[in-house]
This record gives structure tokens, sequence and C-alpha cells, in this order.
């Protein structure tokens, strides 16, 4: 499965090591693997 999208915020700012870190914890407890990258944007997509 490929994902491409981005994730923000409905309140304040989503750090990126905290997503992250949710994000893993969340693929490794269904006994599933993630290989790639992320990046931090703003929400200009920069």
């Amino acid at each position: 499965m490929e994902i491409n999208g981005t994730v923000f915020a409905n309140k304040g700012n989503l750090n990126h090591d905290e997503f992250l870190d949710k994000f893993i914890e969340f693929v490794e407890a269904n006994g599933w693997q993630f290989g790639g990258g992320t990046k931090q944007i703003n929400e200009d997509g920069d």
C-alpha cells in the first residue's frame, strides 16, 4: 500500500516527531512495517 498525502492538526501545531512516534506505534501495533520518508510542512505545503 502506498500513502501520499498530508496530515494537519485541527487545533494548534502538530509536531513532526510526535506524529511519527504515534504513526509508527499504530503501524507496529497492527504487525505492519513502514518503509519510506516523512517531512514537516506548513499549511502552505512548504
